[in-house]
């Protein structure tokens, strides 16, 4: 071990768990968290040697008792990674506030309290945060009136903090994925909505768990020295083609 530990959130499966055991495998002690106590026991229970917490991120005292836990544990805490979050799609008139504010309290309000909370022991190592958002925060969609400006929030969110903590050391960071081959995703796609995806990413393919999880770690490691404040879109180039015009790409690969 090499004495660093990270705090994972959402991190009783898919994007998460990949990068808790990505952490691990590079040494680093890692705190899984997540509210889903089925899911993160069944995680824990193949990784004794992480520290798995049942817990909500968008509660205040239970964000503390992450903290002091971890600390009790760990006795520092050198990176936070904001994973937790919850996707709610529907179109603007059928988004009514109970569901604004239920997307809201994970995505953004998640992020601030465990960033706030974590500030001082990261002062203290001068470790890192990084922030996932999504693809849904660099460009607009329909039915993510809350999700998408939730994730969009949580990158005006990173650079804040980038500013702030600057002067101590700590850096942060955001990932926005792309479409991500997880198991949620992939049950409740359709054929038609991956072959679309497909059409629309450069690299004509979902991204895997893994590739997430080695930007993730990167950004939080040491060897992301001198990177904070910025956001990193891990999508195949999802973003960089705007709209997009699949029937112009068919055309041209038929041409080739």
């Amino acid at each position: 071990m090499n004495g660093y530990c990270a705090i994972v959130t959402g991190a009783a499966r898919g994007i998460g768990l990949a990068t808790a055991d990505l952490f691990h495998e590079l040494g680093w002690r890692v705190v899984l968290v997540d509210r889903d106590s089925e899911e993160l026991d069944f995680a824990a229970a193949q990784r004794p040697e992480a520290l798995a917490l049942t817990l909500d991120i968008s509660d205040p005292e239970q964000v503390d008792e992450m903290v002091s836990r971890t600390q009790d544990w760990a006795g520092r805490i050198d990176a936070l990674v904001n994973n937790a979050g919850v996707a709610e799609f529907g179109p603007i008139e059928s988004c009514d506030f109970t569901m604004w504010r239920r997307v809201m309290a994970t995505n953004l309000d998640g992020i601030f309290l465990c960033s706030q909370a974590c500030t001082n022991a990261l002062k203290e190592t001068q470790g890192s945060i990084v922030n996932i958002s999504s693809i849904s925060g660099l460009r607009a969609s329909t039915l993510r009136v809350a999700y998408g400006t939730s994730k969009a929030a949580v990158i005006q969110l990173t650079k804040q903090y980038a500013a702030e903590l600057g002067d101590f050391g700590v850096r942060v960071n955001c990932v926005a994925p792309g479409p991500v081959r997880t198991k949620l995703a992939m049950a409740v796609h359709t054929q038609e909505i991956i072959d679309a995806y497909h059409d629309a990413v450069p690299l004509n393919r979902y991204g895997t768990e893994r590739e997430l999880a080695e930007a993730i770690v990167f950004l939080a490691s040491p060897n992301a020295s001198y990177i904070t404040g910025q956001v990193l879109a891990v999508d195949g180039g999802f973003e960089s083609t705007g709209v997009g015009l699949p029937a112009l790409r068919a055309a041209h690969a038929a041409r080739a």
